[in-house]
């Protein structure tokens, strides 16, 4: 069986491999662009990161939905967040530096800053369309990583109220990317 643009979503779904190589040949381009302009200081986990993302792609296909996504943006979607995963995980890795190398962790310090910024922009833009108070709560979870119990009581909301605005913006978050 020929795997087009009509039928390789199905194929997928059926677990063709052929329908994997059709999209590594027509969206192989798009995913690799999307991880580089992300992962630019890390070309070593650029291919890596790509195996990944042709991974998620394999192995969640049944949750695309095309009446809510073209495949191109959901695959494209993926190639982004998990980019940044990459990023994430390159920034709690240990550094250990000699003393001849003291260079080498300099230019280290300035890759990580480069790496923080870019991911503060990407988490400004992506919280841009909550209120203030919202993007707090957002920026506390998932940012600082503190425990709801922390955040109920900092705030002085109950953890009901906090699940429902963080549910709430999520599905705006949502609505932003889906356009």
């Amino acid at each position: 069986m020929r795997i087009g643009k009509y039928n390789f979503i199905q194929q997928l779904k059926l677990r063709n491999e052929n329908a994997l190589m059709y999209v590594i040949d027509e969206y192989g381009g798009l995913i690799m662009s999307v991880i580089r302009k992300h992962l630019f200081g890390l070309p070593e986990r650029q291919e890596e990161c790509f195996d990944d993302v042709l991974l998620k792609i394999w192995q969640n296909i049944s949750d695309f939905d095309e009446s809510k996504n073209t495949f191109k943006n959901w695959s494209a979607a993926i190639a982004k967040y998990r980019a940044i995963d990459y990023l994430r995980q390159y920034q709690k890795e240990p550094v250990t530096v000699d003393i001849e190398d003291a260079v080498i962790a300099r230019e280290d310090r300035l890759l990580t800053k480069l790496i923080d910024r870019e991911i503060s922009k990407e988490a400004e833009a992506m919280l841009s369309c909550l209120t203030p108070s919202d993007r707090e709560l957002f920026m506390k979870l998932y940012v600082e990583e503190q425990s709801m119990e922390e955040i109920s009581r900092e705030t002085g909301m109950k953890k009901d109220v906090i699940y429902n605005r963080l549910s709430r913006g999520k599905k705006k978050i949502r609505k932003q990317y889906s356009n």
